[in-house]
């Protein structure tokens, strides 16, 4: 990192290079352990609504043409950032497997601007929760911030995977305080 960001794990569809690019598909992910079975955290994790309880940047989300999760589904997910104001983004579901996963892409199915994912691995009667999320290899809306500072790429994405690390973070204690019926 360069300093100003905190160490965050990352992950990278490809490469990664010297400096980090958007080509890349840099990531991150939280992990957490939850006292309840899968079925209750599958449940919480296909209500694509619920992160908006948790984060600082997503405001909800609504299925468009349907009223659940299954592969091939669409819905509209709506953010805010104070760097760029509110915007709405198409989401695109990839895998629906329950009890074990789900994820989706968002702007491009062929060339996503971000990947997101929740896995669940059931240990005993208790439940392993991963979150993980990537950035590209498609436009999104830090594209914009990449090209006006084209030198500051490596520095961008960093920023933009650690606030993705804490809203993240922060979803997966939200859904095990719900799931262990602590909130």
């Amino acid at each position: 990192m360069d300093g100003t960001d905190p160490e965050i794990p990352l992950t990278f569809g490809s490469g990664p290079s010297d400096p980090i690019r958007l080509a890349d598909e840099p990531g991150t992910w939280v992990e957490v352990v939850i006292d309840a079975p899968p079925e209750r955290v599958f449940a919480l994790v296909t209500d694509i609504s619920l992160p908006a309880r948790f984060s600082t940047e997503f405001l909800g989300a609504s299925w468009v043409g349907t009223d659940r999760p299954a592969v091939g589904a669409v819905f509209n997910g709506r953010n805010r950032h104070k760097a760029i104001g509110e915007w709405e983004v198409a989401a695109f579901v990839e895998v629906h497997e329950p009890n074990r996963s789900f994820a989706w892409s968002t702007i491009d199915r062929s060339n996503p601007g971000s990947r997101w994912r929740f896995d669940l691995t059931p240990e005993g009667a208790r439940t392993r929760l991963r979150y993980s999320a990537s950035i590209g290899p498609g436009p999104s809306g830090i594209t914009m911030a990449i090209e006006s500072m084209p030198d500051k790429e490596p520095r961008i994405l960093r920023h933009r995977l650690v606030e993705h690390h804490g809203n993240m973070a922060r979803t997966v204690e939200g859904i095990r305080a719900i799931a262990e019926g602590r909130a």
